[in-house]
């Protein structure tokens, strides 16, 4: 399935491929807040539709994820890591793809806080 996504204002664009019937719900201290509920995907699959510039970045903890928002209207649609193998990873916010129906989602708790 190939979704696409923005920001509140559009300022943000992207699409993605993958399969979009389950999200991972983050108890961390930031996920919790932003009230997020995220797909992943391997990077190759992520395609960013507007220029990276107009990304604003957020790194805490162990300062290995990029959590995107936009400077404008604030939303924050994606997010980017590597896993410990090395695989570039984006973390969708699934709240910003229209689309897809969130209570038709199967949705993981993710203890985050613990870590």
């Amino acid at each position: 399935m190939r979704i696409s996504g923005n920001c509140h204002c559009g300022r943000i664009a992207f699409e993605a491929e993958g399969e979009f019937n389950q999200a991972v719900e983050c108890n961390c201290s930031f996920c919790r807040r932003k009230g997020v509920l995220l797909a992943f995907v391997p990077r190759d699959q992520f395609e960013l539709k507007t220029p990276r510039e107009d990304l604003s970045t957020y790194r805490f903890n162990k300062q290995v994820i990029a959590h995107y928002f936009c400077a404008h209207c604030g939303v924050a649609p994606f997010s980017e890591a590597a896993m410990p193998n090395g695989t570039e990873m984006a973390a969708i916010n699934l709240r910003c793809v229209p689309e897809i129906d969130l209570t038709a989602l199967t949705v993981t708790q993710y203890d985050g806080a613990s870590r």
